[in-house]
């Protein structure tokens, strides 16, 4: 079988997908949306990071962080922010249809095992993935605009002018077809 290697560059940035156990719709709880707020701000800390670009959906979330200059651990961040998360929400988030495996080694049953990463190569595919980060709601027919759903770094980009505020949304033509607007 072969061997998973994660990218692995100092200051690079990076394009995360994180996902939750079984696809459980529980991120935009808000004690689970405080908690995660507070779990990114204990780890910011002490492995500072930034948050380019965001996105919370119910069963998983999309992000961009740019590491500092000397940095490129990632994969102990995203580690870390899951296991404060998983405490956290233990209370309200009882140990009840775990696998064996899980059951075993103590996890949780809030997040998948990994998560899924890719580098950021050029401004191009940055650009690419705040779209698709930015559009992510849409796409998954929880609002017919971007600007509709709370959970994002949209907001922030209409504001610094990157995005007009209408950008993402459902159009109506003439024909009775809709796309991406």
């Amino acid at each position: 079988m072969p061997e998973y290697r994660r990218a692995n560059i100092p200051g690079a940035t990076y394009f995360f997908t994180v996902i939750t156990y079984r696809r459980q719709a529980l991120l935009t709880d808000p004690h689970c949306r405080e908690s995660l707020r507070n779990a990114i701000d204990k780890v910011r800390l002490k492995m500072p990071f930034e948050i380019v670009a965001w996105v919370l959906m119910p069963d998983h979330l999309h992000a961009v962080w740019q590491l500092p200059q000397n940095d490129r651990d990632f994969s102990l961040r995203c580690s870390l922010i899951k296991q404060h998360v998983t405490r956290d929400c233990a209370a309200w988030l009882p140990r009840q249809n775990l696998s064996a495996s899980r059951d075993k080694r103590g996890e949780g049953n809030l997040w998948q095992r990994r998560f899924r990463e890719h580098l950021i190569r050029d401004e191009t595919d940055l650009s690419r993935h705040l779209d698709y980060i930015h559009y992510n709601p849409v796409k998954h027919d929880y609002v017919s605009n971007a600007a509709d759903w709370p959970y994002s770094t949209f907001h922030r980009y209409v504001k610094e002018e990157t995005y007009p505020e209408d950008w993402g949304g459902i159009v109506e033509t003439n024909d009775g077809k809709s796309f991406g607007g």
